[in-house]
């Protein structure tokens, strides 16, 4: 297993370890719960350097990124991020991904941790532009300070003025005197906050700093537990539940960045999808009853008939009810729809909702 250079750190913190995409990962540290609403109501610190990024650069950078991806990077400006996915031969989704443009002719990449290997051959099997790719994910570490107080905790470590860089959007500066910081307004919570990009040599050292600065506002620890909580509860897909190789942008409710209006890999597979419509949906539900949906778990409607299966499924910390996001036969995705998760057997009534749920 691989691990972060602030494994010692989670260590020492008492940090419950766990494997994930080949790291040893921090689960939670005070309590999943706890973690939570530290993010939504104050801040919480992640350390999600298990994260890949690539350098993508030269004259060909742009026209790379334009055809492997499906979001146009012509929307791009310096200083801009994007959400975006590969699609494979097939339409299916090789990774969702960001991409910042620092410069016209330089590219910041981040991928999944799961998906580093299987996405830097991807785009350079595609590399018939002659960008010049460099993978940066063993060198680079990533901090996100997340929830309401996010901004004046960061605040206090950089000269940046952070009320400037709109959501989605970076700029590249100091950080608790650490230079060539890339900071950014992105993060995978929906609470607000930061996602800052370092050296390895610089991670013990910011860590501590943020945990410092953040102490009186009673910013916590968080882990790989609470993150997937607080992203399920707005709705955001996870790589592998929520998305695969096999699942369409367009099942997954993902044709706002899929861009027809340039050439990308697949392209003629997902226009003729659009337009004959596509026959399973990304469908968030609500448990009518206390049970907690999981992934994998069937769905099926009120004849006991499978529908779909559940992708990711949690209790809401906010809500205290289960939710989840499944994909269901399009008839079957309407707001309202009252369908069943098959729970050790006994079919749980649920609700189709629209998320996010809080």
């Amino acid at each position: 297993m691989k691990r972060t250079p602030l494994f010692n750190k989670h260590v020492s913190l008492g940090a419950k370890m766990v494997p994930f995409a080949g790291f040893e990962m921090p689960v939670q540290y005070s309590g999943l719960t706890e973690e939570h609403f530290a993010v939504r109501e104050k801040a919480g610190l992640f350390d999600v350097s298990h994260m890949g990024q690539f350098f993508i650069e030269g004259p060909g950078a742009k026209d790379l990124l334009q055809y492997v991806a499906t979001n146009n990077a012509d929307a791009l400006k310096d200083g801009k991020a994007q959400y975006t996915c590969l699609t494979n031969e097939n339409g299916g989704i090789v990774d969702d991904l960001i991409v910042y443009k620092i410069a016209d002719e330089k590219y910041f990449v981040v991928v999944n941790a799961s998906n580093i290997d299987k996405d830097w051959n991807h785009i350079s099997n595609h590399n018939t532009f002659g960008a010049i790719m460099t993978n940066a994910s063993d060198e680079m570490s990533l901090l996100a300070i997340q929830g309401p107080k996010a901004t004046e905790i960061l605040q206090k470590l950089t000269p940046v003025q952070l009320q400037n860089l709109p959501y989605y959007h970076f700029t590249i500066g100091e950080v608790a005197g650490v230079q060539d910081v890339i900071i950014s307004n992105t993060g995978y919570t929906g609470s607000g906050g930061f996602e800052i990009y370092f050296k390895n040599e610089d991670a013990e050292k910011l860590w501590d700093e943020l945990m410092s600065a953040g102490e009186e506002f009673g910013m916590l620890p968080c882990g790989l537990g609470a993150r997937d909580t607080l992203r399920l509860e707005k709705g955001f897909c996870l790589y592998g539940n929520d998305l695969d190789d096999n699942t369409t942008p367009l099942e997954a409710g993902l044709g706002w960045i899929t861009k027809f209006d340039k050439d990308f890999v697949a392209k003629d597979i997902l226009e003729k999808q659009k337009s004959e419509g596509v026959t399973k949906k990304l469908t968030g539900f609500e448990m009518q009853e206390k049970a907690i949906p999981r992934n994998g778990y069937p769905v099926v409607d009120a004849e006991g008939k499978t529908i779909g299966k559940v992708t990711s499924g949690t209790m809401s910390p906010m809500k205290k009810t289960g939710i989840g996001l499944a994909y269901l036969d399009t008839d079957f995705t309407k707001v309202g729809t009252e369908i069943f998760i098959q729970i050790r057997n006994k079919n749980i009534p649920a609700q189709v909702v629209k998320p996010p749920f809080v």
